[in-house]
């Protein structure tokens, strides 16, 4: 029961996606050309939402669902790490045409040839919750 309301925002939040047109194919091609201004407006309001969001938790004023105040740890800064982790989601999305959140989105809405990229994509999560240990660090 204390997971339907995560459950009911996600859909909320899928569905606002969708009519806005961010999981468009059309849309993200606009973007890569240049060619309107529509997607960098939605990326542009998401990132400074997350500055916003994430100041405020460092801060101390919003804290968990239960109440707990939430703690960002720091990351371990490894150029070769994000260049090739970046290189594969690039490859990912290129290949499937659609970034990894929007796959549900779609999938939703009936795009079921997703399945395919969606377990692709949970595959490759797995193999890597598998390889962890064994990558260098």
């Amino acid at each position: 029961m204390k997971m339907s309301r995560f459950i009911l925002v996600g859909i909320i939040f899928g569905i606002t996606l969708y009519k806005a047109e961010a999981v468009s194919w059309y849309r993200i091609f606009e973007m890569f050309h240049f060619q309107s201004f529509h997607m960098y407006g939605i990326i542009f309001s998401a990132v400074a939402a997350g500055v916003i969001i994430v100041q405020l938790i460092k801060k101390g004023r919003i804290k968990a669902s239960d109440g707990n105040p939430i703690q960002i740890n720091n990351k371990d800064l490894s150029i070769p790490r994000y260049l090739i982790g970046g290189f594969i989601f690039g490859l990912g999305w290129a290949l499937a045409g659609v970034c990894p959140g929007p796959m549900f989105i779609l999938l939703g809405s009936g795009v079921t040839v997703l399945i395919v990229f969606l377990s692709a994509a949970m595959f490759g999560t797995f193999l890597y919750g598998v390889l962890r240990d064994r990558l260098p660090h």
